[in-house]
């Protein structure tokens, strides 16, 4: 039975994905988020990048793309990594799955673009219409 680790410990500057303590050249910028909770849960467990490579039957190199520049880490490598890790796959996923990227709008609906219109009106038309407006809502 695989025991529940997440929330992984907080990620930050000073949290377990810091770059000056990271062996090798610096990263220019900062890691996928998979890549950060991977780095975390591996030091968690207290293994090496070596050590976790070993688990994983692959390289150290291997282990390091992963925790540094993984866009988009098949499901078959986060399944891996959780079962190597003893965690479930979805502490890999973190927040970025509960919450989508915002859609983009699409263009403003006619209503929309009236609306804008009447609200450069002075207020005494903006009166008139709104009781226009009222009106037909009130008739249904």
């Amino acid at each position: 039975m695989k025991q529940a680790f997440f929330p992984f410990p907080q990620i930050s500057e000073e949290g377990p994905y810091n770059a000056a303590i990271m062996a090798g050249r610096p990263p220019s910028k900062s890691a996928p988020l998979f890549g950060q909770h991977l780095a975390a849960a591996r030091k968690t467990k207290g293994l090496s990048q070596e050590q976790f490579a070993k688990l994983l039957g692959t390289t150290r190199t291997a282990v390091d793309y992963y925790e540094r520049r993984a866009i988009n880490p098949s499901i078959d490598l986060i399944r891996r990594c959780a079962d190597a890790l003893g965690l479930a796959a979805s502490d890999f996923i973190g927040d970025e799955a509960e919450s989508p990227a915002p859609r983009k709008r699409g263009p403003k609906s006619e209503l929309e673009q009236r609306l804008e219109v009447v609200a450069k009106l002075p207020r005494a038309k903006q009166r008139k219409i709104l009781e226009v407006v009222d009106a037909l809502l009130k008739a249904g």
